[in-house]
Parts: structure tokens; sequence; C-alpha cells
């Protein structure tokens, strides 16, 4: 089920000791700092009573700042009604926990109050690692298809194969239940014993089996030789690990073939994930000391330049690219490179496009990208709970912001011969609500959308009516992929299947 050093706390005074990390975020970005002094990780009695004594004024990054004392009594006033008013007793750290999390969700989409729970799922999000079984899953009729087991985990071991069917959890049969929740009952404690009943079709039968949780390292790398001499490179996130596990899986493509003649660098429906791991993925293949991306916001630790150096992205010690031998290292930065994106490719994956593209490493292919180009500093509010807060929006390294408009393809290639059936019910950063603009790109809203969103529910209402099989786009990576053979196409010099529908979208002006 995949699901820099630095010492400034909260309002950036310093603690003694050690002193709380500061998370950064590029998921759907994640990170911030001069070469990286703001590090951590880049994937706030009772209320009435704490405002009657708080001060008129608080630290803020450039100095003191009035709060405003009118609205704060109100706000006090309120929650004394609700306290003493209220049909029934409520609980008030509840009260005042929802008054933090609803004022942070007012900013923009990707803003967000972490309680416990929510905090210690987005640290596992961006470790890479949970305590599970280890399984890639998704949805199929109502049951749990295993997509594929985590090589070297108990699914793995135990026996699980691709296309398996969960049936049952325990005592709990999956047939309603939401994927989440069939989730959240496969993973816990570890050393905990967790039975699956598992219906596998090529065999036609049922059968249980048994599985001891543990921790789970999920796999953000996937590589294999589509063709002699073409290599293809999925990264699905950007994670802690997600550099170490390019190192290895490059360096086998290499062993494979020292004289690759191209290779396609898949980022499609990658949501994003840590910062640094997008600049050590850019490194790989730019040169030396090129800018990576910059970001601007009212900090000053905001307005930073991060280029293809060590010393922007390694964090534990020593460069995790001089792993690879010198001649690998060498062929990255030369061999033919297409990158593929779509419209899932968000934040850090967005970076890594646009760095390329703008270097003209590479050539990117594909449909418009997500459109997150915004950054997320996350920091603790005390052991278990902390905010994640939209300080930055970020820049290619031509100066472009793609936020609410995204990377733009060198060359527009749909999902499938027959076109993207459903590119125009996809959700983009500009359809979210209260979506932070750009800045320079308004244009009045298209009025054929809507009417291309109907056609689309209607194609999707009679896909509905197939088979499973026939139901689903081909998995990325195998020989029905066909962006992917677009891919290879370019890079050995024959005729692309360009899209002659998708056209480069702006963003709509924002609703006030």
């Amino acid at each position: 089920m995949p699901s820099g050093p630095g010492s400034k706390g909260f309002h950036g005074t310093r603690r003694a000791g050690s002193a709380p990390s500061l998370y950064i975020s590029l998921k759907g970005c994640r990170n911030m700092g001069q070469k990286l002094k703001i590090a951590g990780w880049i994937s706030v009695g009772a209320l009435a009573g704490a405002l009657t004594t708080v001060s008129l004024q608080t630290v803020a990054r450039g100095g003191l700042a009035p709060l405003p004392l009118e609205e704060l009594q109100q706000l006090a006033a309120v929650f004394g009604m609700i306290k003493s008013d209220y049909v029934e007793p409520v609980d008030e750290k509840k009260l005042i926990t929802e008054a933090i999390a609803g004022m942070v969700a007012s900013l923009d989409p990707h803003s967000q109050y972490f309680d416990k729970k929510s905090y210690k799922e987005f640290r596992e999000g961006t470790s890479g690692r949970f305590v599970g079984v280890g399984i890639e899953i998704t949805q199929e009729d109502g049951l749990v298809k295993v997509v594929s087991p985590i090589e070297g985990s108990p699914a793995d071991r135990g026996g699980l194969k691709t296309g398996d069917l969960i049936t049952r959890i325990d005592n709990t049969a999956v047939k309603g239940l939401t994927l989440n929740e069939a989730v959240k009952r496969m993973r816990g404690e570890p050393n905990t014993k967790v039975v699956l009943t598992i219906f596998r079709k090529d065999e036609n039968r049922s059968f249980p089996v048994t599985i001891i949780r543990e921790e789970i390292k999920t796999q953000s790398v996937k590589t294999k030789m589509v063709e002699p001499g073409f290599a293809w490179v999925r990264l699905s996130q950007f994670q802690d690990r997600t550099v170490e596990d390019f190192v290895r899986k490059v360096d086998e493509l290499y062993k494979q073939d020292p004289k690759l003649k191209g290779m396609v660098l898949d980022l499609r429906n990658d949501p994003g994930g840590l910062l640094d791991a997008a600049i050590a993925i850019s490194a790989a293949f730019l040169p030396d000391n090129v800018t990576v991306v910059s970001t601007s916001g009212q900090l000053a630790e905001s307005k930073s330049v991060y280029k293809a150096s060590p010393e922007f992205y390694t964090r534990r010690g020593a460069d995790p690219l001089r792993r690879l031998p010198e001649s690998t290292r060498a062929a990255l930065r030369t061999v033919p490179l297409v990158v593929l994106v779509n419209e899932g490719s968000a934040s850090a994956s967005e970076i890594v496009a646009g760095a390329i593209q703008d270097h003209k490493r590479g050539i990117v292919m594909g449909s418009q990208t997500f459109g997150k180009g915004s950054v997320q500093t996350v920091r603790p509010l005390g052991p278990d709970t902390g905010l994640k807060i939209t300080t930055a929006r970020y820049y290619t390294p031509s100066g472009k912001t793609i936020q609410a408009k995204g990377i733009v393809p060198d060359v527009m290639v749909d999902d499938t011969a027959e076109g993207s059936p459903f590119a125009a019910l996809r959700t983009r950063e500009a359809d979210l609500d209260k979506h932070l603009g750009n800045g320079i790109d308004k244009e009045q809203a298209d009025p054929k959308k809507e009417q291309a969103r109907e056609d689309a529910l209607k194609k999707l209402e009679e896909q509905a009516k197939k088979p499973p099989a026939e139901r689903k786009l081909p998995e990325f990576g195998t020989d029905k992929d066909f962006q992917l053979t677009q891919a290879l196409n370019r890079l050995k010099g024959q005729p692309v299947q360009v899209s002659k529908t998708l056209v480069e979208r702006k963003e709509a002006p924002k609703e006030n």
C-alpha cells in the first residue's frame, strides 16, 4: 500500500538542544531555504481565557505585527456563546482545533492544519515508509486488486501476485469498503497479524493468506529496457528514498547496456514530493550548477535559487549521484531524453520537467501538467501536530511560473491513438477552489468547456457498460502504452502521432 540541517523553530526563534524540523512539501511542493539552510523535510486553558491575556502584537518574520483585537474579541465571544448556549455540551479542544483548521483551509487548497493522525500520515507519505503488508493496490468491481507486491515485502514473501483480488480483510468483507478504508484495515502495528482472503482468477479459487505486518519501504522508481537500447524510467513520487532508488535502478540499466540510445523519463501521474529529490533527479541529467528552480515569497528565505549542485540536494552526507560510475553519470547528461507528463504530473515533477525543458536537455511530451507552482512549508506546532502553509511560488529556470497553468509539452500527445476522451473531466490546479493565481495569464472562461465535460461524461457512461478489462487505459510501461510508444518513436527519429485536439490552456480568471 503505497501508500539540510537547520535550527529554526516556529516563528524563526532558535531553541536550545534539538530544534524542531521544518517540513516543506512539494506534493500535488516540499522545501525552502538558501542552500537547504532551512532544513527538514521539504513533502499552528480555553480560547476565551487565552484571548483575554494575549499580547496585542505577535512576532512575525519581519518584526512585530499588530493583531486585530476587535475580531479576536468576537472570536472569543462566539466561543463563549457556543460553550454556554449550544443545545448540548461541546468538546472545547475539538472546537478550537476545528477553528484552526477552518482558518487555514480558507487560504488556498494546499494549506492545512495537521492533527495528530494527519501529521503522522503526512510524514509517512514523504518518508516512503509505513507499517503494513506491502502491496500496491487499486479497486475493481468493489474489491481490492493487487497491482503489484512491493519487492521483499511480507505480501511478496506470502505469495501474493499481480491481479489477485482481496475479498476479505480478517473477518471484514471488502465489498462496500472504500479503498482508503481497506488500506486502514491492512495497516497496523509492526509484528501484528492480518488475514487476507484472496481470489485468484486464473486458478479460479479463493484462499486465505496470513501476513505479519512490518515496516514497508515503498518503491517510487521503476525501470526496464522497453526495447534494445531504449530504457524507461518511471518516477511515481519524490520521496526520501527516490534518489537512492533512482541511482540503483539506473546503474542496473547501464550495466545491461552501457551504450543506451535513448531514455524515457516517465513523470505521468507523479503528484510531487520532496524538493531536494526533484533537484537531485534534475541534476542527474543537467550540466553542473545550472539553475533548476527558483522560489519567491514574503519571507527572506523563500527568495531562493536552487541549482544542479550537491549542496542544494544533499541532506545526509555524500552526494548520492556520486555512487554512479563516472561513465554512467556522463552518459546520463548526454543520452537522448524524452520526458512524459500529463495532467496528473504536479509540483516536484513539474520542476523536473520545466528544468529539462528550459535547458533544452530533452523533449517534454504528453499533455499539459497540473499547474501546482506553490511551495508549502510544514512547521511543527508541538510533538504531534503541525501547520502546512503556502509560503512561496516557484519558477522554472527561464523565470516562468507554472502556478495554475502547468508545463506545456513541446509535443502534445493524446492518451490513446483515438485521443484523450476524458481529458475534460480531469481536475487541475486552476479548477481548485481558492487556488492561487499566477498574476500573468488571464483569459475569459472557454464557453466550450462545459460542452466538452458533458461529452466526456457521456463517453464515461458508455465505458461503464463495457467489460472491466476494456474500461481502463493500458498500464504505463506496457507495449500498449500509446504515449510511451510515441516517445520511443521520437527517440528513434520516427514519426510521432501528435494530438489534433490538445491545445495549450491558460488560467481562467479567479472568482472573488
